[in-house]
């Protein structure tokens, strides 16, 4: 019996998932959108280290940003956020949830 083959692009994204911090970029940011103050303060991370993580998380379109001011905001994608299954974001090839 012949396994399908999971698409490079699911299996890119889960690769950027399997960092610990940059999973929980992603978690505290199904709650909603967050500056980079806010999020170093809800997950103790240093703000050079935090910018690397949301860097890949930009380039794997998991989160995306918007300028207001001098301020950038971050926030799940529409097309990611699963907002029928609650804390849950949509790769294209699984879901993953939050507890």
């Amino acid at each position: 019996m012949k396994t399908k083959i999971i698409s490079p692009a699911c299996a890119d994204k889960l690769k950027v998932l399997s960092d610990p911090t940059r999973l929980g970029v992603l978690e505290t940011l199904m709650s909603g959108p967050k500056n980079v103050g806010e999020l170093m303060d809800e997950l103790d991370v240093e703000q050079s280290l935090l910018s690397h993580h949301l860097a890949i998380l930009r380039d794997a379109g998991l989160v995306e940003s918007t300028r207001e001011g001098k301020t950038m905001i971050y926030q799940v994608p529409e097309s990611v956020s699963d907002s029928t299954t609650g804390k849950a974001i949509h790769l294209g090839c699984c879901k993953i949830s939050f507890d």
